[in-house]
């Protein structure tokens, strides 16, 4: 079969689909959580005093002692068991964007050879898969291999289930032998605890007496295209690269907006369904879903959850999300760029911080200017983004989001704060020294006696801002689609318990000296502002002006690419702000940039091979038969003295000789492996490799517009993006 007739074999398979069987949907009281080992459960499985002690560890983060471990992996077993499980594993996030998973069986055989079950609080705690074999920086060695799972008590257990059978999944982190961290967990507990203290530090100087455990939380708005399987198993580059490396645009893409909020397709409707019911039955609060602005591009964004919960359930709805798509006969698209010249793919994650006794600090109330914690609170979030606005651009570095940021769709890899016309005003007040009433934004009203009127929110939403705050928390608008919210929330932690910190040491000098509460937060965020004032900015990032006058008057790095962003990790004043509190150690923090330094470069490298060998042996091919059909046909026409005009058969020709000629030179770019050092190797990658491939494309692309469509072998974004 040739590759145009997988094409059109495609299209005749997605017209014909007869549909996927509607899956049953129960009252969300009959399934929430019904997959989990939550609280409620083992309160209704433990002692007493097994489940006061499991729940205070839930809470605060206390250890749990052994014996009572054993008592929650014999309650956990039991009720794996009764759902029909006969294997566990413990569930971990390695330094990818995935989740790895090893099973093992509650099976064991005793003397006499009988198969019985067993899981101890040992075997709960701890496991061991191979630490060598996953991305570690150097860390582990093929000869020092072992690595450690261990049980994370804050996460629930929950219950996967397949059509083979059930799995006991256990949340847990991955360390290596010599104790170093091999995962995204660790660092994000750590992170936590570092801002749990910081705030601590400052709520009690601002006289607060009862203080709960201060968690940061997450609520991760999730975008993603959908393409029909039959469609993508003609594409080997959206396969294995996740994106199209050729692909024309069509006639018809998003300029009448009328996919965004418009009414979801069936099929997917019905996908949607299924794969939120599933989400619930793992205590996943699906919240809202909506086609997004590019066709075929959909979002899914979960009511928000603390931080660590969040990111394991983040991982969670990635994994379903495929697996779910896959039974309804599509592919899950999580690239950043899966198409071009449409918008990409991000994952906004909104954060604040909070407890139960304060709330959430990051609500200014009905006066922010009167409201000191908050004030305090977000006044260290604009210090740590003017501080290490670097970092956050690091942290959601990648080379599928390289082809976002800064775009026209995308924030820009300028790390700026959007506070909106109400707090901009507050702050600026304060360090002009004077602060005044700040206004709302009034009331709604239209004119209308049927439409009620409605608070208008003090400030508008600023869309091209990489870190914009949104009336009671931070948007985080450049972190990708298919990454994980840990290292962006890791970044945020860390960089908020460091100002927290500065804000804390100010304080004391303040308060010593005999000046009220009210007194010292305005003189601290005045040094405060005048030092970092600068990330502020409430105009248009997209402009060309904001890029030229953020890095020229303002002080502000713009770094356009990984290439650019990760040798961040690496700076002194990064090193020193993770081990001062704790959360990564310098050898940790570089394995780091060399994991992600080399998941780079690899995910490049797939991507020119996979150039080089689309258009040497599919599309060349197809263009050369069909111009020289073409040209034939032409000088059969003129023997009889028909005047046909050959200028479409010199484009083709001209065009299929310069992809060839690009792809020659894309080959021996591609074979270049003598540099310097990592960072000359992702240079080489941004600035010689990336180019070329863009300049394939480019002949490529007119080469689909010019060939006859009968015989174009690869499926076109009108079919991939319209037909569902």
């Amino acid at each position: 079969m040739t590759a145009n007739e997988v094409r059109s074999g495609a299209i005749t398979e997605v017209l014909n689909r007869t549909g996927v069987e509607t899956a049953e949907i129960r009252p969300l009281s009959e399934t929430w959580a019904t997959d989990v080992f939550n609280l409620d459960k083992m309160e209704e499985a433990l002692s007493k005093n097994a489940f006061k002690a499991v729940k205070k560890t839930v809470q605060t983060g206390e250890p749990l002692d052994p014996a009572t471990a054993d008592i929650v992996a014999a309650a956990m077993k039991d009720w794996a068991m009764g759902k029909g499980a006969k294997f566990f594993s413990h569930v971990f996030y390695p330094l990818t964007n995935i989740t790895a998973e090893k099973h093992d069986g509650f099976i064991i055989t005793n003397a006499d050879g009988n198969a019985i079950t067993e899981f101890t609080g040992s075997l709960l705690i701890k496991g061991e898969p191979d630490g060598s074999s996953f991305p570690n920086g150097s860390l582990r060695m093929t000869n020092a291999a072992r690595g450690y799972t261990a049980w994370d008590p804050t996460s629930p257990a929950y219950i996967m289930q397949t059509a083979n059978g059930a799995t006991l999944m256990i949340p847990s982190v991955f360390m290596s032998w010599t104790g170093e961290s091999l995962d995204k967990k660790i660092p994000l507990l750590r992170s936590n605890a570092a801002m749990d203290q910081a705030a601590r530090r400052v709520l009690t100087l601002m006289g607060e007496t009862d203080i709960a455990p201060l968690n940061a939380s997450c609520g991760a708005e999730q975008e993603y295209f959908l393409v029909d399987q039959h469609f993508a198993a003609a594409r080997p580059d959206l396969i294995l690269a996740g994106r199209t490396l050729f692909g024309a645009p069509p006639a018809k893409g998003q300029e009448f907006d009328d996919h965004y909020f418009g009414a979801i397709p069936e099929r997917v409707q019905i996908f949607m369904q299924d794969f939120e019911d599933k989400l619930y039955r793992l205590g996943i609060p699906a919240k809202t879903h909506h086609n997004e602005v590019a066709p075929g591009q959909f979002e899914i964004a979960p009511y928000h959850e603390a931080a660590n919960i969040a990111a394991d359930h983040q991982q969670l709805l990635m994994t379903v999300m495929k697996k779910t798509a896959a039974e309804h006969g599509f592919l899950c698209l999580l690239h950043e760029k899966p198409f071009a010249g449409l918008n990409g793919s991000g994952k906004h994650v909104n954060w604040s911080v909070g407890n139960a006794t304060q709330g959430n600090l990051l609500d200014p109330g009905t006066s922010p200017e009167q409201n000191l914690n908050f004030l305090l609170f977000c006044g260290a979030v604009i210090r740590g983004v003017h501080k290490f606005g670097p970092l956050l651009r690091a942290v959601i570095a990648s080379a599928s989001n390289d082809h976002r940021l800064g775009a026209n769709e995308a924030p820009p890899a300028i790390l700026s704060v959007y506070l909106g016309d109400q707090l901009e005003a507050v702050f600026e007040d304060i360090k002009n020294g004077c602060v005044s009433v700040s206004s709302d934004g009034g009331e709604m009203d239209l004119g209308l006696s049927q439409i009620l009127n409605f608070k208008r929110d003090p400030g508008d939403r600023n869309r091209t801002s990489p870190f914009a705050f949104t009336g009671n928390r931070f948007e985080f608008r450049a972190v990708g689609s298919s990454q994980s919210v840990s290292g962006p929330l890791v970044a945020m932690n860390t960089m908020l318990a460091d100002s927290l910190n500065w804000i804390a040491d100010r304080l004391e000098v303040q308060l010593e000296g005999g000046k009220t509460h009210a007194e010292a937060v305005a003189v601290v965020l005045k040094e405060l502002l005048e030092q970092h004032g600068n990330a502020i900015f409430g105009g248009d990032g997209y402009s060309s002006d904001w890029h030229e006058a953020a890095v020229s008057e303002r002080g502000l790095r713009n770094l356009p690419t990984s290439a650019d962003a990760l040798p961040v990790f690496t700076e002194p004043e990064v090193v020193e702000l993770f081990e001062s509190t704790g959360v990564l150690s310098a050898v940790e923090l570089n394995a780091r940039y060399e994991v992600y330094a080399e998941q780079y470069i690899n995910s490049i490298a797939v991507e020119a091979k996979l150039v080089m060998e689309l258009a040497k042996t599919v599309i060349y091919p197809a263009t050369l038969k069909y111009a020289s059909e073409l040209a034939r046909t032409i000088t059969a026409a003129q023997e009889l003295d028909a005047s046909f005009d050959t200028g479409q058969v010199k484009v083709i020709a001209d065009n299929a000789n310069k992809l060839m000629e690009t792809v020659s030179q894309l080959a021996v770019e591609a074979e270049k492996h003598d540099f310097a050092d990592t960072e000359a190797h992702m240079h080489h990658c941004a600035k010689a490799i990336r180019p070329l491939m863009e300049k394939a494309r480019v002949y490529a692309d007119t080469l689909e517009a010019e060939v006859d469509d009968a015989v174009w072998p690869l499926p076109k974004y009108r079919e991939m993006l319209f037909i569902k």
